[in-house]
């Protein structure tokens, strides 16, 4: 509760990279209203995010979804029913973020209400946290995106420690990248997933890299490659390409991979709380591999539901809210950072 018993409500805004959205959350965990607008039609036809179309889309949207979770959280004077407004700040695309965080300014100082940045980041940690009461430190959390792959020990809410993360590219881009070549369009990690079910995961041998290393370190680039090259062989051959099979095939050796790096973590922290986030984590192939993990080693297994592995505003509402429960705090002269590291 905020002051004079007077309920903590915080408007999170999230506009990092090609969603546009806002949600209201009560206290770390009371979800009361959100809304997201997503932009994949408009950036599918190029095969990946515009970053000029996407701030320009931003703008467009922003307004128009603040009314809306207003009103579908019940607040009709926002100046004296909010206690704060949580805003990504960093890390993202420069021109999505300035959208997300000058709203967010104007807002602060329009209404009076506490303002703080978020480090989107920090979001994804909490998007297990927001909906989990029961998730508490210290715990791994796996981020694995489009763009990040990263493995964090949270010791304490605010105390990270980065394990280890990706020498190239994410685990999401290399799916985006291995999609395109195929012709399957954007993005290209739910569409892999879905034809992988119907397919064969040993039909094709591909590369684990750094599977034989001691570092919890990734790197995706050297597998999409190898992906890439026997996708042009299989094509040149002219007959029917199995393309459930290649999928099937590349999604297990993406997974082999996240999978192998978070069981030497666990090992080397001894920390047997776990937890996904990002936008893979969505996959059905990682969370049956973690799930299965969980259960054959007694881990404790945090995953949020599918529709919070994506960019949301309810993680950065409930991110928001804990860095300024510790006393955290923001002003106007906020500025967003496309490159800003906690770890």
């Amino acid at each position: 509760m905020a002051e004079g018993g007077k309920r903590f409500l915080t408007l999170g805004i999230e506009s990092s990279c090609d969603d546009t959205a806002l949600a209201v959350l009560e206290g770390g965990h009371g979800l009361l209203a959100e809304v997201i607008s997503s932009q994949i039609d408009s950036h599918s036809v190029y095969g990946g995010v515009v970053p000029e179309l996407a701030s320009r889309m931003h703008q467009e949207a922003i307004l128009p979804l603040l009314e809306s979770v207003l009103a579908k959280a019940g607040i009709g004077e926002p100046a004296k029913e909010l206690s704060l407004i949580a805003v990504t700040s960093g890390p993202g695309l420069m021109g999505s973020l300035l959208v997300g965080v000058m709203t967010a300014k104007a807002l602060s100082q329009g209404w009076g209400v506490p303002l703080i940045g978020v480090n989107h980041l920090e979001g994804h940690i909490f998007a297990n946290a927001a909906v989990s009461e029961e998730l508490k430190p210290p715990f791994i959390s796996l981020i694995v995106s489009g763009g990040h792959t990263e493995v964090v020990l949270v010791r304490a809410f605010g105390d990270y420690e980065l394990l280890g993360s990706t020498r190239d590219d994410a685990a999401g881009e290399a799916y985006d990248k291995v999609s395109k070549v195929l012709g399957l369009g954007y993005p290209g990690g739910p569409i892999i997933d879905r034809l992988a079910a119907g397919g064969d995961p040993n039909a094709f041998q591909l590369p684990l890299p750094l599977a034989s290393t001691k570092e919890i370190e990734f790197s995706f680039s050297g597998l999409k490659t190898a992906a890439m090259t026997l996708i042009g062989k299989e094509t040149a051959l002219g007959e029917e390409f199995p393309l459930a099979d290649l999928c099937a095939s590349f999604q297990k050796a993406v997974v082999d991979s996240l999978m192998g790096k978070i069981k030497l973590a666990v090992k080397r922290t001894g920390v047997k709380r776990l937890t996904v986030s990002g936008g893979v984590a969505a996959n059905s192939g990682l969370r049956a591999a973690l799930t299965e993990y969980s259960r054959d080693r007694g881990v404790e297994l945090f995953l949020p539901p599918r529709g919070m592995c994506t960019d949301n505003a309810v993680m950065i509402a409930a991110a928001g809210y804990s860095s300024y429960m510790r006393g955290n705090r923001s002003d106007l002269h906020l500025s967003p950072n496309p490159s800003w590291s906690i770890w």
